[in-house]
């Protein structure tokens, strides 16, 4: 199982694309001083982006601690 982990963690590594692209043209816009109507809405942007996978894992979350508190009521005698 590790092997396996190892190799998949090597080709992902290995076969990375550089994403540095779109850093900088944020970078530019948010620099501009007229832009900060964009600034906003990329500020936004980023906070909705991430705020989803924490919300995504709660339910996931709490749908596993509700299944197993579920099962432990139903074996107690």
């Amino acid at each position: 199982m590790r092997i396996k982990f190892f190799y998949i963690l090597t080709l992902f590594l290995v076969f990375a694309t550089p994403v540095e692209a779109q850093c900088a043209m944020c970078r530019a816009v948010l620099e501009n001083g007229e832009g900060q109507e964009a600034a906003k809405g990329i500020n936004n942007g980023i906070v909705y982006l991430m705020i989803i996978p924490y919300v995504l894992i709660g339910v996931v979350g709490y749908v596993i601690y509700r299944n197993k508190r579920k099962s432990a009521t139903t074996k107690k005698p």
